[in-house]
């Protein structure tokens, strides 16, 4: 049985806005004083839930709020939710870069966490001293961290820039290495959030095999914060969906996963003015979409090659002028890969404009048919003027495709065939020579 590699118990962390810090001397001292007569932390009442949505009447948030989990040894954990969920709050904590508020960690070996771009390095340094550098802090003796020092440089591609002070290095240079630190120096944890987005396509599927060779190989433990669905999916045997400083749900990757996708869809079942924003200024919003299919019904369900129509309603919530108004829709499967990009740029011969007296505008895009397998999609709405993004709703709409007779052969194909269909012509000859 494994021994676990990390426990969280009741662990949450508060923020007071507008502060540098998490609070003032006075604040401890009254919390310590009133945990000192057995009582509850007055502030600890007025905390509200970290809802980015909301103004609030408390000036203090839970940037988490009781979070109680435990990791073996060898697993890899994904975390995963919406910008200020509380991921990077969660991994801060778990590096000891911050302090609980309340709740307890314990954690089983040394910890190399990979934060963001910079973290543990000194810049006016070379690549090679903060490589011992990084190897000092984390314990490790000179002739160990001299061991593991060529193989660091081959993993990072930099040998060239080593002896180069880093604060020269491109922001992927500066990531490369800092992830070949820190998975190379052999911790018994190891800690990424977000900062792979930063290297290119092939450094990327690079550390993912890493971290995988890490934790099946040499049983170490990993947790990994990605909004890549995906390379959640292919690296994680478990994840944890994070939502508003909370642990939504934690479990197997593909079902969590299917959730995190799921809050952020409508779904028919409310109206899309409510759905969660990635950005937008509020000018325009999108308050109506909907899927007809070939017969003119709304739905969510349409067939593989089945023509059908998005059309949506876009509300003037604010009086607004503009010469040229861009509408995009971007169509994703259900690991948050963007499959194709349609827009009125492309589908109009003429600029869309609005003027001061318009409350409405009005869209309709009308497809031949997906070329896409059975399966789940999410429809990402978009509107700007090309400077100012009035709206942006991912995966705002939810539409599920069936097999059908994509080939018009009278035949249904299996959803297996690949990550599109595509129709084409064959001829085929036999010969004796």
């Amino acid at each position: 049985m494994s021994n676990p590699a990390i426990i969280l118990e009741n662990i949450s962390k508060r923020y007071r806005l507008g502060m540098v810090g998490s609070g003032t001397l006075r604040e401890d001292i009254v919390g310590w004083w009133y945990k000192a007569r057995g009582k509850e932390d007055p502030y600890l009442q007025i905390t509200e839930t970290n809802n980015r949505a909301h103004r609030g009447e408390s000036n203090y948030v839970w940037a988490l709020q009781d979070i109680n989990f435990s990791l073996n040894e060898g697993e890899v954990l994904g975390v995963i939710g919406k910008n200020g969920a509380g991921k990077s709050t969660l991994l801060k904590l778990l590096s000891r870069v911050t302090a609980p508020t309340t709740g307890s960690i314990k954690a089983r070996g040394r910890i190399a966490s990979l934060l963001e771009v910079g973290t543990g390095f000194h810049p006016e340094l070379s690549g090679r001293d903060n490589i011992f550098l990084n190897g000092a802090i984390m314990g490790m003796r000179r002739a160990e961290i001299k061991a593991k020092f060529d193989e660091i440089v081959d993993f990072a591609g930099v040998e060239r820039y080593i002896d180069t002070p880093v604060k020269r290095y491109s922001s992927g240079m500066y990531v490369r290495l800092a992830f070949a630190v820190a998975a190379h120096l052999e911790p018994e944890i190891l800690i990424v959030d977000e900062v792979l987005a930063v290297g290119d396509a092939q450094f990327q599927k690079k550390a993912i095999g890493k971290m995988k060779d890490v934790s099946k190989g040499q049983g170490r433990t990993v947790l990994f914060v990605s909004h890549n669905m995906a390379s959640i999916e292919n690296l994680c045997n478990s994840c944890a969906l994070m939502h508003q400083g909370k642990i939504e749900m934690l479990g197997r990757t593909p079902e969590v996963v299917s959730r995190y996708l799921s809050l952020n869809t409508s779904d028919g079942n409310i109206p899309l003015s409510k759905a969660p924003r990635e950005e937008g200024s509020g000018q325009l919003v999108f308050s109506a979409c909907e899927i007809l299919n070939a017969k003119k019904q709304s739905t969510h369900t349409i067939l593989c090659g089945e023509r059908f129509q998005i059309k949506g309603i876009i509300q003037v919530v604010q009086r607004t002028v503009a010469p040229s108004l861009h509408i995009s829709l971007a169509i994703s499967n259900k690991d948050g890969l963007r499959l194709m990009h349609l827009s009125t740029d492309e589908g109009l011969s003429n600029n869309v404009a609005i003027s001061q007296k318009d409350q409405q505008v009005r869209f309709c895009c009308d497809l031949p048919g997906l070329n896409l397998p059975r399966g789940e999609y999410y429809i990402t709405l978009f509107v700007s003027d090309g400077r100012t993004v009035f709206d942006h709703v991912v995966h705002g709409v939810k539409i599920n495709i069936e097999d059908g007779d994509f080939f018009g052969n009278g035949k249904i194909k299996p959803s297996n065939l690949g990550l599109v269909l595509q129709k084409s012509t064959w001829s085929v000859e036999t010969s004796e020579n």
